[in-house]
């Protein structure tokens, strides 16, 4: 059990360094890092408006 436990840990650490190497390579400045943090952060605000307003259509279809 613990085997799993430690392997599922080491795979997740790992997922996630090449998650964060993905979205800032090495070769990326301030500016460019300050964009992509934008970017992001923009994605987030319209996917958050976005489920308000799936969250409304479900219960508009839901109850009539």
């Amino acid at each position: 059990m613990a085997f799993v436990a430690v392997g599922l840990v080491v795979v997740g650490v790992a997922a996630r360094r090449r998650t964060v190497a993905g979205e800032h390579p090495v070769t990326e400045d301030a500016e460019e890092r300050a964009r992509t943090e934008q970017e992001f952060a923009e994605a987030e605000a319209y996917e958050a408006k976005w489920r308000e307003k799936d969250i409304e259509r479900y219960r508009q279809e839901r109850l009539p």
